[in-house]
């Protein structure tokens, strides 16, 4: 866990806007265009989805994964990853926990929060399809190839 923090203190970007989004959004279609990956991805403004994608061998269920891993890393200003772990490490249920709706919360890995370093946490990059760990590795190769130009 210690290294999904450290991670993503390394992914501070200087600035996020549409076009950003986009281009992180392109980068991972591309990836997954490559390898044949059956995943949904989204990059969201806040809570609104500036770019989604869903590419062959998905199902609309994977939007569905996206919409919630999402949530879980703006309402946490952490990974959704980060916060399944934290999680099995108190052995306690993520939903119970903090009373959140399973229909509205996903914590499982893929969604990562965008951070400016000036302002904060200001949207996520997710990803739904394959198991959440590798979900989780494709997001931050993303946001990482392109932080330098952010």
């Amino acid at each position: 866990m210690d290294a999904l923090l450290e991670e993503q203190s390394r992914l501070v970007l200087k600035r996020f806007d549409y076009a950003l989004a986009w281009q992180i959004g392109a980068s991972i279609q591309s990836m997954a265009a490559e390898r044949n990956l059956p995943i949904g991805i989204e990059v969201a403004h806040g809570a609104s989805p500036v770019f989604l994608a869903i590419m062959p061998g998905a199902t609309p269920d994977n939007v569905d994964w996206v919409r919630r891993k999402r949530a879980v890393a703006l309402r946490f200003h952490q990974s959704s990853l980060y916060m399944r772990l934290l999680c099995e490490s108190k052995d306690v249920n993520f939903h119970t926990r903090y009373r959140l709706p399973e229909a509205d919360f996903a914590a499982s890995g893929g969604s990562v929060p965008i951070v400016v370093g000036t302002v904060g946490v200001v949207g996520a990059v997710s990803v739904s399809g394959l198991p959440d760990v590798e979900d989780h590795r494709l997001v931050i190769s993303a946001i990482s190839a392109l932080r330098d130009a952010a």
